[in-house]
């Protein structure tokens, strides 16, 4: 990991600048895999499939048969983790529900709000070297919750065309009404455009890497919403004197492992502490499985120090965490003034890891700097707000001229007109 000391303002956007593609050079890509879907349907998506993922697939839907042979392959005590990490994610998205909001806004003039499911929605769980059944439980719960009527999965399948079997169990677990052997590109393709068994649905969820990233952008240009950009994972952590160098370490290294892409970084205060946190992860580091990954993600994060907590505040703030860990003495200082991150998580038993897996909180979350202006995934990512209003012949007396006034002045008759005739027959008796 590169050390920088006390860096200028001026370079913290080169400092902090992400290890990835442009929109640009995965875009072409996206959009001629996107019309070829479009046109050919299950034939382009089955072409892809083969070309990226090296399989050949006869059917994309994982059968009732097929899921229930695999669901029995997981063991028990993995099972049961998933399923206490369910009860809390539920519990946490359960109290999210909010009321209908009802006002009188004028005396006869009554408008509220209510939210109502999104009937379809997609979700993207990546496969490859790390089957994501953590994020089904991230995104299919809420799902539940609110009422969504078709919940899909599109997960890529192995080169023999199966599905991990925790995905299978997780998904039938949180009520996943149907789960497709489909990754990549022509996965969000498939659902923004629906084939011959993969239905369309009306928004997309779900983290991947940079290509599914920008496929689920270019899918809003097909009418479809998305959740939000989420990208390749990243951390920051902020940490002076009072923290554990081991813990620090620990967590660099278990985002480090997501991909090659991954990005971590630690601000601190202490210049003795960044000494001793890059001696951790070299130790670490040579008892990870995936060392090979978590190598080359660490080659591209930076430990940062920063002469006080004021600029370490405001350079986090400019980068915009997915993630964001505080361990320091004064620890109230980042929680009460951060104002762009994912998540965070406070203190020193408070690992990134937890909220990936168990503590309830959802992990699906904004990435590349948008936590600026995205929240991660809630409860209200899978509802949309309907107004409603109701206005008695009094309430229109009330209002009617000066949405008389107001259309008139706009220039637009016809909506005075409406006013009008409704006035004038009241006037009436």
């Amino acid at each position: 990991m590169e050390i920088i000391i006390n860096p200028p303002q001026k370079k913290w956007s080169k400092i902090l600048k992400r290890p990835t593609q442009t929109f640009d050079q995965i875009e072409k890509t996206v959009h001629y895999i996107f019309k070829d879907v479009q046109l050919h349907g299950e034939k382009a998506v089955k072409k892809y499939a083969k070309k990226y993922d090296k399989v050949t697939l006869n059917e994309l839907l994982v059968s009732q048969i097929e899921m229930d042979e695999c669901i029995k392959t997981v063991p028990e005590t993995l099972k049961n983790a998933i399923q206490l990490a369910k009860s809390n994610i539920e519990k946490f998205h359960q109290a999210q529900v909010t009321k209908s909001v009802k006002v009188e806004t004028t005396n006869g003039v009554n408008c509220w709000q209510e939210k109502r499911a999104i009937q379809k929605v997609g979700l993207y769980i990546p496969g490859g070297t790390a089957p994501l059944f953590s994020t089904i439980l991230m995104l299919a719960i809420p799902a539940k919750l609110v009422g969504c009527k078709e919940i899909i999965l599109c997960t890529p399948s192995d080169k023999s065309g199966n599905i991990n079997a925790t995905i299978l169990y997780a998904a039938k677990l949180c009520g996943v009404t149907k789960v497709f052997k489909l990754g990549g590109i022509q996965a969000i393709a498939a659902m923004t455009f629906g084939t011959k068994s993969v239905p369309k649905v009306y928004k997309i969820f779900g983290p991947g890497n940079q290509f599914v990233t920008v496929a689920k952008q270019v899918a809003t240009t097909y009418g479809l919403a998305i959740d939000l950009p989420a990208g390749p994972s990243e951390l920051l952590v902020v940490a002076d004197d009072s923290a554990n160098a081991s813990f620090v370490a620990s967590d660099l290294l278990s985002q480090a492992e997501h991909g090659i892409d991954s990005q971590v970084i630690l601000v601190s205060t202490s210049r003795k502490l960044l000494d001793k946190v890059a001696v951790e992860i070299k130790t670490q580091m040579d008892n990870l499985q995936r060392k090979e990954i978590a190598s080359k993600a660490i080659a591209n994060s930076k430990l940062i120090y920063c002469e006080n907590h004021d600029i370490a505040l405001d350079l986090i703030d400019e980068y915009a965490p997915e993630h964001f860990i505080v361990c320091t003495e004064n620890e109230e200082f980042y929680v009460n003034n951060i104002q762009n991150a994912g998540s965070v998580f406070i203190g020193k038993y408070t690992p990134e890891s937890a909220g990936d897996y168990a503590s309830g909180t959802n992990h699906t979350l904004p990435t590349n700097g948008f936590a600026k202006n995205y929240s991660g995934v809630n409860l209200d990512s899978f509802l949309k707000a309907i107004t409603f209003q109701k206005i008695t012949k009094k309430g229109l007396q009330n209002i009617g001229p000066s949405i008389e006034i107001m259309a008139d002045a706009e220039g637009l008759s016809a909506h005075k007109n409406a006013i009008t005739v409704r006035l004038n027959s009241i006037n009436k008796g």
